[in-house]
């Protein structure tokens, strides 16, 4: 079982010692230990103190491309390194290490494909109170578009296992943590939630200048991701509110024309039409956003099993073996379902 513990870093040369120093050096049911770095575009020492800290792999890009690019970046290495498991945590020393211990035992004991460290943010002093109430609603916004589980929606302190990595499929340059918990959620996906601790803050964050900014970007990722998995439900929802707007003035405007004031009410009479046929374009609109969406199933599934051909002719034989394992087992125990289907058919139509 190897475990690799990514970190993206963006100018951390006085945080990443500490963030590294915390981190376990061994883990319970884990053979190999490995760290990496992104270096997003870093201008200071962060690439020097990475290698004097002896950590083992550095992918750098030439200049700052966003965490969301980096996030994918790492996960993209780390399959490539042969990781069973990618653990990802902030340079900033945001979330304490040793929790990594607790963070991986879902998915080492077959629990979960993706764990999200829940940082219990009401406990956290440095959030101010109107930050711990937005905090709340995200994550609240979050569960009901993924239809999962998750407490801490806004948290990057992650583990994923193999499987759960290759499924990601990031569109965002912005940030992919809420992102990935609804590609999560909407596939079906195990998701499971560890309480975890966090340390006092060493930087402001970089991430956005000020809560409106945060909530604005969110607020669009969240609406973007929901609709490319369920656009059938927004565009029939958008047709219906339409179509009835377009009815109660329809009848509105035959009362007036009952009484003998229709001639008034010219202006109701257009916008009914506008507003049905608006509804019926949006209906329409949902129909083609729908294929759309299985088509995006199809060529999720078909990347999927090529990063699973790519990734698995680079690690080494001995772990080829163990990964063609636990796939047969799968396909096993698919059989067994499909054998058991069948019989239960046969059995009927001999009655």
């Amino acid at each position: 079982m190897k475990l690799i513990i990514q970190i993206p870093c963006y100018n951390e040369e006085k945080t990443l010692p500490i963030t590294f120093g915390d981190l376990p050096k061994e883990i319970p049911g884990v053979d190999q230990l490995e760290y990496l770095i992104i270096n997003d575009g870093s201008t200071d020492r962060t690439v020097e103190v990475a290698r004097e800290l002896g950590i083992h792999h550095i992918v750098s890009f030439p200049n700052n491309r966003g965490l969301a690019k980096g996030f994918m970046a790492g996960i993209d290495a780390c399959l490539r390194l042969g990781a069973d498991i990618i653990v990802n945590t902030d340079g900033d020393n945001q979330y304490k290490g040793q929790d990594i211990v607790d963070l991986v035992q879902p998915i080492l004991e077959g629990r979960a494909e993706v764990v999200v460290g829940d940082r219990q943010t009401d406990t956290i002093e440095h959030f101010s109170p109107m930050k711990k109430r937005l905090q709340k609603l995200g994550s609240w916004v979050v569960r009901k578009a993924s239809d999962s589980n998750v407490i801490d929606a806004a948290s990057g302190f992650r583990a994923y296992s193999r499987s759960a990595a290759m499924n990601l499929n990031v569109v965002s340059e912005y940030s992919y943590t809420l992102e990935t918990l609804i590609e999560a959620g909407r596939t079906k996906t195990a998701i499971d939630n560890v309480p975890i601790g966090t340390n006092e803050k060493l930087r402001e964050s970089r991430l956005f200048k000020n809560m409106g900014s945060y909530m604005k970007r969110s607020g669009s990722t969240i609406i973007r991701t929901y609709s490319m998995y369920r656009p059938l439900k927004i565009f029939l929802t958008l047709s219906a509110i339409c179509l009835l707007l377009g009815l109660v003035l329809g009848i509105r405007y035959l009362y007036f024309l009952g009484i003998g004031e229709g001639s008034g009410h010219v202006q109701s009479l257009i916008l009914v039409a506008i507003l049905i046929l608006t509804g019926i374009q949006m209906g329409v609109f949902g129909l083609l956003a729908d294929a759309i969406a299985a088509n995006r199933k199809i060529n999720n599934e078909l990347l999927f099993r090529l990063k699973r051909i790519e990734y698995d002719h680079l690690i080494p034989f001995e772990q080829q073996e163990e990964q063609r394992k636990k796939i047969a087992w799968v396909d096993e125990k698919a059989d067994e379902k499909y054998a058991g289907a069948q019989n239960s058919t046969d059995r009927e139509s001999q009655q």
